[in-house]
């Protein structure tokens, strides 16, 4: 696949700043002229793993969150999430639905979200180092050079 354009942020881990990350990446994929689905479907799946960052990787502290997104030729949009808090022990257990290490008030479905409504969730993580959600998804994009 031909990268088309790329962009990447750094921020806070602060609930605040949630807002910001899907809505700085929707705005940057916007040139492809997605449906309202399409962005609706990035921004969610974008959230849930912001989310996760602050929430468990960085817990009772703050630290940094990267965001990396990429397009590529054929409108194929892929998004890597970046924290360098807790890690996670058990990748396979951290992504089965109902599974939560944050308390009572988390439904422990966050990557089922985002398996849901990308193409495409890839995990990795190494304890005390951090871990990298990858999220692919191809648009239905009208515009003809991409």
């Amino acid at each position: 696949m031909k990268l088309k354009n790329e962009m990447s942020l750094t921020f806070e881990s602060r609930s605040s700043n949630e807002g910001f990350a899907r809505t700085a990446v929707s705005a940057f994929i916007s040139q492809l002229d997605p449906t309202i689905g399409e962005i609706t479907d990035i921004k969610t799946a974008v959230s849930e793993a912001v989310t996760n960052c602050i929430v468990h990787a960085y817990k009772e502290s703050v630290g940094l969150i990267y965001i990396s997104v990429k397009i590529f030729e054929g409108a194929v949009v892929v998004i890597k999430i970046r924290d360098k808090g807790c890690g996670i022990a058990d990748i396979e257990q951290a992504m089965e639905p109902l599974f939560t290490t944050g308390g009572e008030e988390r439904a422990g479905l966050g990557f089922a979200v985002m398996q849901s409504f990308t193409d495409k969730v890839k995990v990795t993580s190494r304890e005390g180092k951090g871990t990298t959600v990858v999220l692919e998804k191809r648009l239905m994009s009208r515009i003809k050079d991409v």
